[in-house]
């Protein structure tokens, strides 16, 4: 499922796609500011095309009001087995073509990533578990100037 699906609002529509068109993204909302609620759900895919999951949660960093991570869940069969995988949001790309993220890993890489159990979330304010997790990536941790 995508944005534009979950959009209950309407607030993605823009003034062509009323009509059969484009969405004018010069108007309201469009893919440089969303509803992190349109986002849950989305498909996460490789540039190989291979489905990688789908975002489950998008998890603020209320410190510094950045998005940290998007929970991804990989794996499994109706929910039995499935493994969450904290991603760094700087790791995803929205392909605003296909309507869903861009993460660049292979699937044996995301199976061997670090990951946890829906009932057995990490400490994610833990430095060590963000330096981790961000290394695994390629991506560094936001640093908020205000608090260095």
């Amino acid at each position: 499922m995508n944005y534009q699906e979950r959009d209950s609002l309407g607030i993605y529509a823009g003034a062509n796609a009323l009509e059969g068109g484009a969405p004018d993204h010069d108007r309201g909302p469009g893919p440089h500011l969303m509803g992190a609620d349109t986002l849950m759900g989305n498909d996460v895919f490789n540039a190989q095309d291979e489905d990688l999951g789908d975002i489950k949660e998008i998890m603020l960093d209320m410190r510094t009001g950045r998005v940290a991570y998007a929970v991804l869940s990989f794996g499994g069969f109706l929910g039995m087995g499935e493994k969450l995988f904290a991603v760094p949001w700087d790791a995803l790309t929205l392909d605003t073509v296909n309507k869903r993220f861009v993460l660049d890993a292979s699937k044996d890489r995301l199976e061997s990533a670090p990951g946890f159990d829906k009932d057995a979330w990490p400490d994610m304010a833990d430095a060590s578990w963000e330096k981790g997790i961000h290394d695994y990536y390629g991506t560094k941790p936001y640093v908020d100037p205000r608090l260095s």
